[in-house]
């Protein structure tokens, strides 16, 4: 079994995947609270703090306060990844001669060589051509039209 190690302090808090820490804002007199995930180098979201009752240190972290901001880093997580996959993975139906099909293009972001597939599959799912295209490549209606209108072959 994992040791699950928990730190509850005024300014830092680990728990439930997530670290809390309450920063000194480099920009004026207030604080922040950064809220880094298990295993990642950055933090997911920083946001400003709140100011203790003596108006120079930061509000101490409880546990109210850290599910708050454990619920709005994940939800950041997860609109961030949603919008990744969409940037990756993009899908539009056409009507092409032989009837409705389905264009994808779906980008491998290496870092050395990004590419894409692009691919075309008919209403009954069966793939109709798939072929390599620049990472660059945009899809939409008329592009898809076009590819399949040369007969689904690799674009220029």
């Amino acid at each position: 079994m994992d040791d699950v190690i928990e730190i509850k302090e005024p300014r830092l808090w680990v728990a439930d995947g997530w670290t809390a820490k309450v920063l000194k804002n480099e920009d004026d007199d207030g604080w922040a609270v950064a809220m880094i995930k298990d295993g990642e180098p950055e933090p997911a979201l920083i946001g400003p703090w709140t100011m203790g009752r003596d108006k120079k240190n930061p509000k101490p972290l409880d546990g109210n306060a850290f599910s708050t901001l454990v619920k709005t880093a994940s939800e950041f997580v997860r609109r961030h990844e949603q919008q990744r996959h969409a940037e990756l993975h993009q899908s539009v139906t056409i009507t092409a001669a032989s009837g409705r099909v389905t264009v994808n293009l779906d980008i491998t972001p290496d870092e050395d060589n990004p590419y894409a597939t692009l691919s075309a599959r008919d209403d009954g799912g069966d793939l109709l051509a798939e072929v390599r295209a620049a990472a660059s490549f945009k899809l939409n209606r008329a592009s898809a039209e076009r590819w399949a209108a040369n007969h689904f072959e690799k674009p220029a």
